[in-house]
Protein backbone atom coordinates (compact mmCIF):
# COMPACT_ATOMS: atom_id res chain seq x y z
CA UNK A 1 0.00 0.00 0.00
CA UNK A 2 1.51 3.16 -0.78
CA UNK A 3 2.23 5.92 1.58
CA UNK A 4 -0.08 8.52 2.59
CA UNK A 5 0.88 11.36 -0.19
CA UNK A 6 2.20 13.71 2.98
CA UNK A 7 4.78 11.14 4.52
CA UNK A 8 5.75 10.20 0.96
CA UNK A 9 9.97 10.63 0.87
CA UNK A 10 11.98 12.50 -1.85
CA UNK A 11 15.33 10.50 -1.69
CA UNK A 12 18.46 12.10 -1.57
CA UNK A 13 19.20 10.16 -4.42
CA UNK A 14 16.33 11.83 -6.44
CA UNK A 15 16.47 15.40 -5.54
CA UNK A 16 20.49 15.08 -6.56
CA UNK A 17 19.64 13.74 -9.77
CA UNK A 18 16.42 16.44 -10.61
CA UNK A 19 18.96 19.39 -9.69
CA UNK A 20 21.38 18.18 -11.44
CA UNK A 21 23.56 18.88 -8.14
CA UNK A 22 27.07 17.15 -8.61
CA UNK A 23 27.12 18.70 -12.21
CA UNK A 24 25.46 22.08 -13.54
CA UNK A 25 22.20 22.70 -11.27
CA UNK A 26 18.91 22.72 -13.56
CA UNK A 27 20.65 25.65 -15.67
CA UNK A 28 22.32 27.66 -12.93
CA UNK A 29 26.14 27.65 -12.68
CA UNK A 30 28.42 27.10 -10.46
CA UNK A 31 30.62 30.42 -9.85
CA UNK A 32 31.19 30.62 -5.84
CA UNK A 33 33.95 29.43 -4.09
CA UNK A 34 34.64 29.15 -0.89
CA UNK A 35 35.36 32.37 0.20
CA UNK A 36 32.36 33.89 -1.98
CA UNK A 37 30.29 31.11 0.79
CA UNK A 38 31.47 32.69 3.24
CA UNK A 39 30.95 36.14 2.51
CA UNK A 40 28.18 35.07 1.55
CA UNK A 41 26.88 33.89 4.79
CA UNK A 42 28.30 37.08 6.42
CA UNK A 43 26.36 38.92 3.96
CA UNK A 44 22.74 37.16 4.89
CA UNK A 45 23.59 37.48 9.02
CA UNK A 46 25.32 40.73 9.91
CA UNK A 47 22.98 43.26 8.96
CA UNK A 48 19.93 44.61 11.21
CA UNK A 49 20.51 42.34 13.79
CA UNK A 50 23.84 43.78 15.03
CA UNK A 51 23.28 47.16 13.95
CA UNK A 52 19.48 47.96 14.56
CA UNK A 53 18.48 45.11 16.76
CA UNK A 54 21.06 45.07 19.56
CA UNK A 55 19.22 48.16 21.05
CA UNK A 56 16.37 46.36 21.60
CA UNK A 57 18.47 42.81 23.07
CA UNK A 58 20.68 44.90 25.92
CA UNK A 59 17.09 46.55 26.68
CA UNK A 60 15.67 42.61 27.78
CA UNK A 61 19.51 41.62 29.15
CA UNK A 62 21.46 44.84 29.92
CA UNK A 63 25.44 43.99 29.65
CA UNK A 64 24.38 40.33 29.87
CA UNK A 65 23.18 40.23 26.15
CA UNK A 66 26.85 38.79 25.62
CA UNK A 67 25.41 35.39 27.75
CA UNK A 68 22.33 36.33 25.45
CA UNK A 69 24.45 36.03 22.19
CA UNK A 70 26.40 33.08 23.35
CA UNK A 71 23.25 31.16 24.07
CA UNK A 72 21.69 32.15 20.67
CA UNK A 73 24.96 31.41 19.00
CA UNK A 74 25.08 27.55 20.56
CA UNK A 75 21.05 27.00 19.58
CA UNK A 76 23.11 27.48 15.80
CA UNK A 77 26.06 25.60 15.86
CA UNK A 78 24.07 22.62 16.85
CA UNK A 79 21.85 23.23 14.37
CA UNK A 80 24.61 24.29 11.97
CA UNK A 81 26.24 20.71 12.31
CA UNK A 82 22.42 19.39 10.96
CA UNK A 83 22.88 22.06 8.47
CA UNK A 84 26.78 21.30 7.76
CA UNK A 85 25.99 17.43 7.24
CA UNK A 86 23.08 17.88 5.08
CA UNK A 87 24.10 20.75 2.89
CA UNK A 88 27.65 18.54 2.10
CA UNK A 89 25.19 14.92 1.53
CA UNK A 90 22.87 16.81 -0.44
CA UNK A 91 23.73 20.15 -2.40
CA UNK A 92 20.83 21.30 -3.62
CA UNK A 93 19.26 25.23 -3.70
CA UNK A 94 16.48 23.90 -1.31
CA UNK A 95 18.05 23.97 2.20
CA UNK A 96 16.13 23.19 4.96
CA UNK A 97 12.77 22.46 2.62
CA UNK A 98 14.66 20.13 0.95
CA UNK A 99 16.39 18.42 3.55
CA UNK A 100 12.95 18.04 5.37
CA UNK A 101 11.81 16.16 2.15
CA UNK A 102 14.50 13.71 2.31
CA UNK A 103 13.92 12.82 6.23
CA UNK A 104 10.37 13.93 6.78
CA UNK A 105 8.17 13.64 4.07
CA UNK A 106 6.34 15.94 1.58
CA UNK A 107 3.91 17.20 3.83
CA UNK A 108 6.32 18.81 6.77
CA UNK A 109 8.30 19.57 4.04
CA UNK A 110 5.99 21.90 2.76
CA UNK A 111 5.47 23.45 6.14
CA UNK A 112 8.72 23.92 6.24
CA UNK A 113 9.28 25.99 3.64
CA UNK A 114 6.36 27.98 4.53
CA UNK A 115 8.13 28.43 7.31
CA UNK A 116 10.87 30.16 5.25
CA UNK A 117 9.44 31.87 3.31
CA UNK A 118 7.85 33.57 6.52
CA UNK A 119 11.52 33.87 8.03
CA UNK A 120 12.86 35.52 4.46
CA UNK A 121 9.84 37.66 4.18
CA UNK A 122 10.02 39.25 7.47
CA UNK A 123 13.34 39.28 7.80
CA UNK A 124 14.01 41.30 4.42
CA UNK A 125 11.61 43.43 4.81
CA UNK A 126 12.53 44.19 8.56
CA UNK A 127 16.38 44.65 7.06
CA UNK A 128 15.12 47.20 4.65
CA UNK A 129 12.87 49.31 7.73
CA UNK A 130 16.35 49.48 9.09
CA UNK A 131 18.38 50.64 6.65
CA UNK A 132 15.96 53.17 6.28
CA UNK A 133 17.23 54.71 10.61
CA UNK A 134 20.64 54.04 8.89
CA UNK A 135 19.85 56.33 5.64
CA UNK A 136 18.36 58.89 7.40
CA UNK A 137 21.44 59.13 10.05
CA UNK A 138 24.12 59.35 7.25
CA UNK A 139 22.47 62.07 5.52
CA UNK A 140 22.34 63.70 9.26
CA UNK A 141 26.22 63.20 9.15
CA UNK A 142 26.84 64.34 5.75
CA UNK A 143 24.12 66.90 5.09
CA UNK A 144 22.66 67.78 8.52
CA UNK A 145 19.08 67.06 7.44
CA UNK A 146 16.88 63.92 6.90
CA UNK A 147 14.24 62.02 4.83
CA UNK A 148 10.68 63.48 5.59
CA UNK A 149 9.54 61.08 7.94
CA UNK A 150 6.29 60.44 5.75
CA UNK A 151 8.90 59.61 3.06
CA UNK A 152 11.04 57.25 5.75
CA UNK A 153 8.97 55.58 7.74
CA UNK A 154 5.02 53.44 7.22
CA UNK A 155 2.37 54.69 9.04
CA UNK A 156 2.27 52.13 11.55
CA UNK A 157 5.40 54.92 12.67
CA UNK A 158 3.82 58.03 11.73
CA UNK A 159 5.09 58.38 8.09
CA UNK A 160 3.10 57.61 4.47
CA UNK A 161 5.68 55.19 3.03
CA UNK A 162 9.57 53.76 3.76
CA UNK A 163 10.45 54.95 0.22
CA UNK A 164 14.34 53.60 0.88
CA UNK A 165 12.89 50.37 2.22
CA UNK A 166 11.36 49.87 -1.27
CA UNK A 167 14.14 51.01 -2.91
CA UNK A 168 16.68 48.69 -1.13
CA UNK A 169 15.04 45.86 -1.97
CA UNK A 170 14.60 47.21 -5.75
CA UNK A 171 18.46 47.44 -5.87
CA UNK A 172 18.88 43.96 -4.88
CA UNK A 173 16.45 42.39 -7.36
CA UNK A 174 17.96 44.09 -10.23
CA UNK A 175 21.40 42.82 -9.01
CA UNK A 176 20.27 39.01 -8.67
CA UNK A 177 18.65 39.01 -11.66
CA UNK A 178 21.48 40.08 -13.86
CA UNK A 179 23.80 36.84 -12.39
CA UNK A 180 25.05 35.05 -9.50
CA UNK A 181 28.09 36.06 -10.59
CA UNK A 182 27.59 39.81 -9.81
CA UNK A 183 25.76 39.48 -6.91
CA UNK A 184 28.49 37.28 -5.46
CA UNK A 185 31.14 39.61 -5.94
CA UNK A 186 28.73 42.93 -4.85
CA UNK A 187 28.06 40.59 -1.21
CA UNK A 188 32.00 39.32 -0.55
CA UNK A 189 32.84 43.37 -1.30
CA UNK A 190 30.18 44.70 1.49
CA UNK A 191 30.64 41.80 3.37
CA UNK A 192 34.46 42.51 3.49
CA UNK A 193 33.61 46.10 4.14
CA UNK A 194 30.76 45.74 7.10
CA UNK A 195 33.22 43.57 9.20
CA UNK A 196 35.93 46.19 8.59
CA UNK A 197 33.07 49.14 10.06
CA UNK A 198 32.48 46.69 13.07
CA UNK A 199 35.95 46.26 13.81
CA UNK A 200 36.62 49.86 13.59
CA UNK A 201 33.37 50.61 15.61
CA UNK A 202 34.77 48.03 18.63
CA UNK A 203 38.47 49.80 18.69
CA UNK A 204 36.42 53.17 19.32
CA UNK A 205 34.51 51.86 21.81
CA UNK A 206 37.19 50.01 23.73
CA UNK A 207 38.93 52.98 23.71
CA UNK A 208 36.59 54.68 26.19
CA UNK A 209 35.29 51.30 28.23
CA UNK A 210 34.45 51.29 31.61
CA UNK A 211 34.40 48.54 33.72
CA UNK A 212 31.71 50.01 35.42
CA UNK A 213 29.27 50.45 32.67
CA UNK A 214 29.17 46.51 33.39
CA UNK A 215 27.10 46.31 36.29
CA UNK A 216 24.37 45.42 37.54
CA UNK A 217 25.41 42.84 34.70
CA UNK A 218 22.03 40.91 34.70
CA UNK A 219 19.51 43.70 35.64
CA UNK A 220 16.66 41.71 34.83
CA UNK A 221 17.98 38.25 36.03
CA UNK A 222 17.79 35.47 34.00
CA UNK A 223 14.26 36.08 32.70
CA UNK A 224 15.87 39.09 30.90
CA UNK A 225 18.94 36.62 29.49
CA UNK A 226 16.26 34.39 28.23
CA UNK A 227 14.32 37.38 26.42
CA UNK A 228 17.23 38.69 25.08
CA UNK A 229 18.53 35.61 23.48
CA UNK A 230 15.42 35.53 21.95
CA UNK A 231 15.81 38.59 20.49
CA UNK A 232 19.80 38.07 20.06
CA UNK A 233 18.34 35.31 17.67
CA UNK A 234 17.16 37.20 15.03
CA UNK A 235 20.55 38.55 14.33
CA UNK A 236 21.56 35.30 13.47
CA UNK A 237 18.84 34.59 11.12
CA UNK A 238 20.40 33.88 7.78
CA UNK A 239 23.27 31.63 8.42
CA UNK A 240 21.29 28.72 6.51
CA UNK A 241 21.18 30.81 3.26
CA UNK A 242 24.26 28.94 2.31
CA UNK A 243 22.86 25.81 1.36
CA UNK A 244 20.69 27.34 -1.29
CA UNK A 245 23.61 27.61 -2.98
CA UNK A 246 24.04 24.35 -3.50
CA UNK A 247 23.40 24.40 -6.94
CA UNK A 248 26.00 27.48 -7.67
CA UNK A 249 28.83 26.32 -4.90
CA UNK A 250 31.87 24.76 -6.18
CA UNK A 251 32.98 21.93 -5.04
CA UNK A 252 29.98 22.36 -2.59
CA UNK A 253 30.06 18.97 -0.58
CA UNK A 254 33.70 20.11 0.88
CA UNK A 255 32.31 24.04 0.93
CA UNK A 256 29.49 24.31 2.32
CA UNK A 257 29.72 22.98 5.55
CA UNK A 258 32.75 24.84 5.68
CA UNK A 259 31.38 28.02 5.32
CA UNK A 260 28.70 27.66 7.28
CA UNK A 261 30.90 26.87 10.62
CA UNK A 262 33.18 29.09 9.73
CA UNK A 263 30.07 31.87 9.39
CA UNK A 264 28.57 30.95 12.42
CA UNK A 265 31.99 31.33 14.81
CA UNK A 266 33.08 34.60 13.16
CA UNK A 267 30.03 36.42 13.78
CA UNK A 268 29.67 35.13 16.98
CA UNK A 269 32.49 36.46 18.11
CA UNK A 270 31.95 40.10 16.16
CA UNK A 271 28.92 40.36 18.51
CA UNK A 272 29.80 39.52 21.35
CA UNK A 273 32.72 42.25 21.14
CA UNK A 274 30.37 44.84 19.67
CA UNK A 275 27.98 44.14 22.45
CA UNK A 276 30.55 44.68 25.02
CA UNK A 277 32.17 47.38 23.21
CA UNK A 278 28.77 49.60 22.90
CA UNK A 279 27.72 48.85 26.56
CA UNK A 280 31.37 49.01 28.23
CA UNK A 281 31.83 52.91 26.30
CA UNK A 282 28.47 54.13 27.29
CA UNK A 283 26.31 51.83 29.66
CA UNK A 284 23.48 49.79 29.20
CA UNK A 285 20.85 52.42 30.13
CA UNK A 286 22.47 54.68 26.89
CA UNK A 287 22.20 51.66 24.64
CA UNK A 288 19.00 49.85 25.39
CA UNK A 289 15.84 50.63 23.10
CA UNK A 290 17.90 53.34 21.09
CA UNK A 291 17.85 53.49 17.13
CA UNK A 292 21.37 53.66 15.02
CA UNK A 293 22.86 52.85 18.34
CA UNK A 294 26.69 52.18 16.92
CA UNK A 295 26.18 55.89 15.37
CA UNK A 296 24.92 57.16 18.80
CA UNK A 297 28.08 55.14 20.38
CA UNK A 298 30.50 56.27 18.35
CA UNK A 299 29.34 60.37 18.74
CA UNK A 300 29.42 59.86 21.84
CA UNK A 301 32.82 58.85 22.36
CA UNK A 302 34.68 60.94 19.70
CA UNK A 303 32.52 64.19 20.81
CA UNK A 304 31.57 63.94 16.75
CA UNK A 305 28.93 63.21 14.09
CA UNK A 306 31.99 62.23 11.78
CA UNK A 307 32.55 58.69 13.06
CA UNK A 308 28.74 57.92 13.57
CA UNK A 309 28.45 58.77 9.81
CA UNK A 310 31.12 56.04 8.91
CA UNK A 311 29.28 53.47 10.98
CA UNK A 312 25.87 54.79 9.37
CA UNK A 313 27.70 54.21 5.75
CA UNK A 314 28.95 50.86 7.39
CA UNK A 315 25.21 49.81 8.13
CA UNK A 316 23.45 50.89 5.41
CA UNK A 317 26.05 48.54 3.18
CA UNK A 318 25.96 45.73 5.55
CA UNK A 319 22.00 45.68 5.74
CA UNK A 320 21.56 45.96 1.67
CA UNK A 321 23.97 42.94 1.62
CA UNK A 322 21.57 41.41 3.65
CA UNK A 323 18.58 42.40 1.67
CA UNK A 324 20.82 41.17 -1.32
CA UNK A 325 21.79 37.22 0.09
CA UNK A 326 18.24 37.08 1.81
CA UNK A 327 16.40 37.44 -1.24
CA UNK A 328 18.68 35.44 -3.24
CA UNK A 329 18.51 32.01 -0.81
CA UNK A 330 14.21 33.19 -0.92
CA UNK A 331 14.26 32.54 -4.74
CA UNK A 332 16.42 29.27 -4.89
CA UNK A 333 13.94 27.95 -2.13
CA UNK A 334 10.86 29.21 -4.05
CA UNK A 335 12.66 27.37 -7.58
CA UNK A 336 13.03 24.00 -5.67
CA UNK A 337 9.30 23.85 -4.32
CA UNK A 338 8.04 24.85 -7.86
CA UNK A 339 10.49 22.25 -9.58
CA UNK A 340 8.55 19.74 -7.18
CA UNK A 341 5.00 21.05 -8.23
CA UNK A 342 4.23 22.17 -5.03
CA UNK A 343 4.02 25.69 -5.67
CA UNK A 344 3.35 27.17 -9.18
CA UNK A 345 5.84 26.61 -11.84
CA UNK A 346 7.27 30.36 -12.58
CA UNK A 347 9.20 29.92 -9.86
CA UNK A 348 11.20 27.22 -11.51
CA UNK A 349 12.05 28.90 -15.25
CA UNK A 350 15.76 30.16 -15.34
CA UNK A 351 16.76 32.74 -17.86
CA UNK A 352 18.97 30.93 -20.03
CA UNK A 353 20.61 34.60 -20.67
CA UNK A 354 21.28 35.17 -16.71
CA UNK A 355 21.17 31.95 -15.16
CA UNK A 356 18.97 33.44 -13.30
CA UNK A 357 15.36 32.80 -11.93
CA UNK A 358 14.07 36.22 -13.23
CA UNK A 359 10.50 35.72 -13.26
CA UNK A 360 10.41 34.38 -9.61
CA UNK A 361 13.16 37.12 -8.47
CA UNK A 362 10.43 39.84 -9.03
CA UNK A 363 7.64 38.41 -8.05
CA UNK A 364 9.89 37.97 -4.36
CA UNK A 365 10.73 41.45 -4.60
CA UNK A 366 7.26 42.81 -5.26
CA UNK A 367 5.77 40.89 -2.36
CA UNK A 368 8.89 41.72 0.34
CA UNK A 369 8.29 45.57 -1.26
CA UNK A 370 4.74 46.05 0.15
CA UNK A 371 5.34 45.35 3.62
CA UNK A 372 8.40 46.85 3.92
CA UNK A 373 6.88 49.97 2.54
CA UNK A 374 3.91 50.38 4.65
CA UNK A 375 4.61 48.26 8.21
CA UNK A 376 6.76 48.32 11.14
CA UNK A 377 7.15 44.76 11.65
CA UNK A 378 7.87 45.01 15.32
CA UNK A 379 5.50 42.52 16.05
CA UNK A 380 6.28 40.42 13.46
CA UNK A 381 9.59 39.80 14.54
CA UNK A 382 9.36 36.83 17.14
CA UNK A 383 6.73 35.21 14.68
CA UNK A 384 9.89 35.63 12.46
CA UNK A 385 12.12 33.95 14.93
CA UNK A 386 9.24 30.66 15.95
CA UNK A 387 9.14 30.24 12.94
CA UNK A 388 12.99 30.14 11.63
CA UNK A 389 13.53 28.25 15.20
CA UNK A 390 10.79 25.80 13.82
CA UNK A 391 12.43 24.97 10.71
CA UNK A 392 16.08 24.81 12.40
CA UNK A 393 14.34 21.77 14.40
CA UNK A 394 13.27 19.89 11.65
CA UNK A 395 16.46 20.20 10.26
CA UNK A 396 17.75 18.31 13.08
CA UNK A 397 15.34 15.90 13.22
CA UNK A 398 16.14 15.33 9.19
CA UNK A 399 19.61 14.32 10.08
CA UNK A 400 18.69 11.49 12.78
CA UNK A 401 15.55 10.28 10.21
CA UNK A 402 18.55 9.76 7.28
CA UNK A 403 21.03 8.74 9.36
CA UNK A 404 18.50 5.28 9.50
CA UNK A 405 16.83 5.69 6.65
CA UNK A 406 20.35 6.06 4.52
CA UNK A 407 23.10 4.73 6.55
CA UNK A 408 25.03 4.41 2.91
CA UNK A 409 24.09 8.27 1.61
CA UNK A 410 27.71 10.26 1.30
CA UNK A 411 28.79 12.83 4.23
CA UNK A 412 31.54 14.56 3.67
CA UNK A 413 31.00 16.02 6.88
CA UNK A 414 28.70 14.39 9.83
CA UNK A 415 27.29 15.84 13.04
CA UNK A 416 29.95 15.13 16.18
CA UNK A 417 28.80 13.42 19.37
CA UNK A 418 25.68 12.14 17.23
CA UNK A 419 22.45 11.89 18.28
CA UNK A 420 23.59 13.99 21.18
CA UNK A 421 23.94 17.18 19.38
CA UNK A 422 20.95 16.72 17.63
CA UNK A 423 19.25 15.91 20.12
CA UNK A 424 20.16 19.51 22.19
CA UNK A 425 19.73 21.46 19.35
CA UNK A 426 15.96 20.37 18.72
CA UNK A 427 15.78 21.33 22.84
CA UNK A 428 17.69 24.40 22.61
CA UNK A 429 14.99 25.32 19.53
CA UNK A 430 11.93 24.49 21.79
CA UNK A 431 13.51 26.62 24.72
CA UNK A 432 13.59 29.70 22.44
CA UNK A 433 10.11 29.31 20.67
CA UNK A 434 9.01 29.17 24.33
CA UNK A 435 10.24 31.99 24.79
CA UNK A 436 8.50 34.06 22.54
CA UNK A 437 5.31 33.45 24.32
CA UNK A 438 1.97 32.03 23.64
CA UNK A 439 0.42 35.34 21.81
CA UNK A 440 3.03 34.37 18.98
CA UNK A 441 2.37 30.69 19.39
CA UNK A 442 -1.02 31.37 18.95
CA UNK A 443 -0.19 33.14 15.77
CA UNK A 444 2.18 30.56 14.61
CA UNK A 445 -0.23 27.89 14.78
CA UNK A 446 -2.69 30.37 12.60
CA UNK A 447 0.28 30.29 10.00
CA UNK A 448 0.98 26.62 9.88
CA UNK A 449 -2.51 26.24 9.64
CA UNK A 450 -3.21 28.23 6.53
CA UNK A 451 0.11 26.81 5.33
CA UNK A 452 -1.09 23.28 5.41
CA UNK A 453 -4.42 24.71 3.91
CA UNK A 454 -2.71 25.65 0.90
CA UNK A 455 -0.81 22.41 0.52
CA UNK A 456 -4.21 20.39 0.42
CA UNK A 457 -5.56 22.80 -1.96
CA UNK A 458 -3.07 23.04 -3.94
CA UNK A 459 1.00 21.86 -3.21
CA UNK A 460 -0.84 18.01 -2.71
CA UNK A 461 -2.44 18.25 -5.67
CA UNK A 462 0.17 18.80 -8.24
CA UNK A 463 3.51 17.24 -6.50
CA UNK A 464 5.15 15.73 -9.08
CA UNK A 465 6.66 13.50 -6.59
CA UNK A 466 2.83 12.08 -5.89
CA UNK A 467 2.04 11.89 -9.60
CA UNK A 468 4.68 9.95 -11.00
CA UNK A 469 3.87 7.55 -7.70
CA UNK A 470 0.36 7.47 -8.81
CA UNK A 471 1.53 6.68 -12.81
CA UNK A 472 3.47 3.66 -11.30
CA UNK A 473 1.18 2.33 -9.30
CA UNK A 474 -1.27 2.26 -12.08
CA UNK A 475 1.04 0.49 -14.80
CA UNK A 476 2.02 -1.90 -12.30
CA UNK A 477 -1.77 -2.87 -11.78
CA UNK A 478 -2.49 -2.67 -15.47
CA UNK A 479 0.47 -4.99 -16.04
CA UNK A 480 -1.12 -8.82 -15.11
CA UNK A 481 -4.42 -8.07 -16.96
CA UNK A 482 -2.10 -7.73 -20.38
CA UNK A 483 -0.34 -10.67 -19.26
Amino acid sequence: MPAPRTLRIKSPEVLLAESGADLEGHGLKRTMGLFQLVCFGVGAIVGTGIFVGLSDSVAQAGPAVVVSFILAAITCVFTAFAFAELGGAIPVSGSSYSFAYAGLGEGTAFLVGWCLLLEYGVSVSAVAVGWSQYVNELLSSLTGGQLPAALSSGPADGGIINVPAVIVIALASVLLVRGVRESARATAAMAVLKLAILVLFCAIGFSAFKDGNLTPFSPAGLGGIGAGTTAAFFSYIGFDAITTAGEEAKNPRRNIPIAILICIGLVTLLYCAVAMAAIGAIGGDEVGGRQAALSYVVNEVTGSTVGGGVIAFGAVVAIASVVLAVMYGQTRILMSMSRDGLIPRVFEKVSPKTSTPVAGTVIVAVVFAVPAAFASLGAAVNLCTIGTLATMAAVNVAVIALRRREPGLARTFRVPLYPVVPLLGVGFCLYLMYETGWTTWIQFAGFLAAGFLVYVLYGRRHSRLAVRAEATSAAAEREPQAV
